[in-house]
Order: C-alpha cells, then structure tokens, then sequence
C-alpha cells in the first residue's frame, strides 16, 4: 500500500476502529485517529498514531477536529452506537443518539471535508454501515433506521462527488464479536442466537483494507448477506417469517 496516504479513522478508540488505526499504521499510513476513550487513544499515540480526543456529537469538537487533521486522502467512518429494544421500550435519549452518532455525524464531518476533497480532485470516504439497514430484525428498529438513513445518504452521496474523483464506499457487516454487541442488547440474547455467525473483528478490517486497496461501492459480510438482501427485496414476508425467530421470541 502506498505509505503517504492519510488516512483519518472515527471511533478508532475500539473494536474496528481500534485494529484498523493499528493495521494500517503497520502498512506504512499515516493514521489519524479519533474517539472518545482517551486511554485507547494513548495506547495507538505509543505505537506512532496520531490521537484526537473528541465527541463528535459537539460541533464546536467536530470543527477543532477538522482544524487540526489537515486533508486526508482515505476517511473511515467507523463511530457508531447502537440501542436494541422493542421500539414501544426505546427511550429518546437512545434514539438521539443514535441519530446522532450513525447518521448526523457522519454526514456533518463529510460537509466538512468535502470543499478541500472536491478542489483537490480525488479521495476516498469509507463508511460502515450494517445488515441492518437492509434487512431490519426485531429489537434493532432505531437503529436499522439510522443505518437505512446511511444508505440513502452515501447512494446519493457517490453520484454527487463521482466528477470530482471521489470514492465512495460502504461496508455493510453483519453482528461483530466486539463490546458493541453486550453494549447494545444487555439481555445477551442477541449475540447467543447469532453464537457462531458473528463476525470477527479481523474479518471486518480485512475488508476494509482490501476496500481501501480497491475502492468498490459496497461490501457485504459475510458475503451471503449480500443474497439475503436480494432475497429480501423480492420476498420480504419470507425472510421475516424465517428470521424473526432468531431475535424475538415472546
């Protein structure tokens, strides 16, 4: 991989975010990281990695953020949280943020880095979206619909700034081993039906790697996922009828 690209990570402070800053400063990049774990973040400074301790969500941090890091060539969005509940449980503080944390902070960072990215004429914005914003399962409804806003966003998004050389890419896992999972659904239910389908963090970080080699416009793990999606735009009531039961159970 070329060794003068930037690259800027958000939520580099775990889980993805945490081993891709790690293995692409190991491939030669220079890494930018971001996040809200100040300790995560000492430990990529000790490795040679560039830290910036900042919540997103704070526009006055967003902007202080831009002001520092410069222009990078690759952007990963990784910062993400998510909630699982029945939407009748779901409080307004978890889908605020939510939203603010999937959909609004992507899209404002982009805002911010898309006038240096378009003049200069080339670039690549990487985002990790989720299964769930294709094929929504019960106890995720908040959640699948900031990942469907994402969708919607970056599909307009790439036509957008295709003139100006820009790539546009999305990663679209299914549930990964990491904290995420015991944060988001504490019951534990959630990551005991998946059991052995969960992804691992390396699987995640391979593609996003090989993405970054080789920019494509989506990116579905495991790759069975992309079918099921398909599947589901023909024949949703079938696929809900067969994997309702793996999330909900009365």
């Amino acid at each position: 991989m070329p060794s003068a690209k930037t690259v800027l990570i958000t939520g580099a402070t775990s889980g993805v975010g945490f081993e891709l800053a790690k293995r692409l400063h190991r491939a030669g990049f220079r890494v930018l990281a971001t996040g809200r774990n100040a300790g995560a973040l000492q430990q990529l400074q000790t490795l040679g990695i560039e830290g910036f301790c900042a919540d997103l969500r704070d526009t006055k941090q967003l902007d202080w953020l831009v002001s520092r890091i410069g222009l990078p060539d690759i952007v990963v969005f990784s910062a993400g949280v998510g909630r699982f509940s029945l939407a009748i449980d779901a409080t307004d503080d978890e889908m605020e943020e939510m939203f603010q944390m999937n959909v609004l902070v992507p899209m404002q960072l982009t805002k911010r880095l898309l006038p240096a990215m378009t003049e200069r004429g080339r670039g690549h914005l990487l985002y990790i979206g989720s299964q769930a914003g294709k094929v929504a399962t019960p106890k995720t409804s908040v959640y699948a619909a900031t990942k469907h806003a994402l969708i919607g966003y970056t599909n307009a998004l790439r036509m957008e700034v295709a003139p100006h050389q820009l790539a546009v890419s999305v990663i679209h896992p299914g549930p990964i081993d990491t904290p995420f999972i015991e944060l988001a659904d504490q019951t534990g239910s959630y990551k005991q039906a998946l059991g052995s389908q969960l992804l691992s963090v390396e699987t995640v970080v391979n593609a996003i790697v090989t993405t970054i080699e080789h920019p494509q416009r989506e990116v579905n793990l495991p790759r069975i996922m992309g079918w099921t999606s398909k599947l589901y735009a023909l024949a949703p009531s079938i696929v809900e009828t067969v994997g309702k039961p793996f999330f909900y159970k009365k």
